[in-house]
């Protein structure tokens, strides 16, 4: 993922997001189908890995579908947005529940990739952003998609003409200094076409967005140290004898059926997180949002300190793991909001990409101490963890509750 999340985020801003699209769902369909014939553990290993390539490209999807909701409830139908993973996390939960310990791993690698063939199907229907092809000055396809999106809807499109801003800086050059016109034109193509990757890396620090981008790439490490932590802690926490407390060693069971309910139970905790995160996002704005969310994840979490007792311990990851989700949705929100079009997915892409370093941290902490009867030191570092996000929320300048998207680098604030 660590590959994939930038990979796709510049061919998307470069190229178009549905033809990212059709990347990532043909490749972790064909990927995840495959791992299921590994011979050896080797081919496991580099059949997922693809898989991890593919989904690093996740973040498209929300760019995408972003750049086609209108301001006024944007935040509402981008949480909607996010309840399909969370049904899938649920569905996988539910599969890993009931397909693992009966029919193997092999089966359930197979039944996970039925979706992502779904998917790449499915975006065969879509149509490019027409934000997007308005930014790379495509105005008649703007035209063409503006003009379907009226048909569906059965309404008229307004009357004028479509204008692209970059098309209007090159006239004003074009009269001041009509033989340089050419080359400053060819200039420009020939950069965004050899070094799109870095020409958007150098755009996400410019001054401009640098104080954004800095920040978000805590918001969203931490987001994910916090997600795959307690959901690594469900699993650690119920496999049985990892109650330190009371014994001192530590197994896993892969025929603990305790082990898979919690999970199970636990991972249905994504569904009201996201539910949490539509109503407040377009009330109380993105910042307050997000820092409601980390408040009630430190309660929830304290406890775990302590040794729980089984049903209190299942209740506290519960909690806990929906407010960490929600909190999760809101920076997936926030963060292709702050960014203008040319750079709004290579922006989530690296932020996604830099998340995955802590995601594979994360398990050092909530399985390496917790396997070693230090839970409550675990614990105590995932506190830290949400006090830290939660200080960096303060400091965001912009909330884009209400405010329209921005196009090009030099109009964001």
């Amino acid at each position: 993922m660590l590959v994939g999340a930038y990979f796709w985020g510049v061919l998307s801003d470069s190229y178009g997001r549905r033809i990212s699209l059709l990347g990532v769902a043909a490749l972790t369909a064909i990927a995840a189908f495959l791992s299921s014939f590994s011979p050896n553990y080797v081919s496991l290993v580099l059949t997922r890995m693809v898989v991890g390539i593919g989904l690093g490209g996740g973040h498209v999807y929300s760019s995408w579908f972003l750049e086609f909701v209108p301001v006024h409830n944007r935040g509402i139908w981008m949480s909607i947005k996010t309840t399909g993973t969370t049904l899938g996390t649920v569905l996988e939960a539910l599969l890993v529940w009931l397909v693992l310990p009966r029919m193997g791993w092999r089966w359930l690698l197979a039944i996970s990739s039925v979706p992502c063939f779904a998917a790449f199907g499915l975006y065969f229907l879509t149509v490019e952003s027409p934000r997007y092809l308005y930014a790379n000055s495509k105005i008649a396809d703007v035209h063409n998609i503006l003009k379907r999106v009226a048909v569906v809807n059965k309404r008229e499109l307004p009357p004028g003409n479509l204008i692209s801003d970059c098309i209007t800086e090159l006239d004003e050059e074009s009269n001041s200094t009509a033989d340089d016109a050419p080359l400053l034109s060819s200039k420009k193509k020939e950069t965004s076409v050899l070094l799109p990757g870095l020409q958007s890396l150098f755009s996400l620090l410019s001054p401009s967005t640098l104080r954004a981008t800095l920040l978000i790439w805590v918001i969203y490490s931490a987001n994910a140290f916090l997600y795959y932590g307690v959901v690594l802690l469900t699993s650690e926490l119920s496999s049985g004898e990892s109650q330190c407390a009371t014994s001192g060693s530590h197994s896993y069971d892969e025929t603990n059926s305790s082990l898979y309910e919690n999970v199970f139970v636990v991972s249905l905790a994504e569904l009201p997180g996201v539910v949490l995160a539509a109503i407040f996002v377009d009330k109380i704005g993105r910042r307050n949002s997000m820092l409601l969310m980390y408040l009630c994840s430190f309660i929830l979490v304290l406890p775990l300190m302590f040794y729980p007792n089984e049903v209190l311990k299942v209740c506290l990851l519960f909690g806990a793991r929906m407010f960490i989700i929600g909190g999760y949705t809101l920076a997936g929100i926030y963060c292709p909001e702050i960014y203008p079009t040319s750079i709004r997915s290579t922006g989530a892409g690296v932020a996604t990409a830099v998340a995955r370093i802590s995601s594979m941290i994360s398990p050092f902490v909530s399985v390496g101490l917790v396997s070693s009867c230090h839970q409550a030191v675990a614990v105590g570092i995932f506190e830290f963890v949400i006090i830290f996000s939660a200080t960096c929320v303060f400091f965001f300048a912009v909330e884009t509750k209400g405010k329209e998207l921005n196009d090009n680098v030099s109009t964001n604030n």
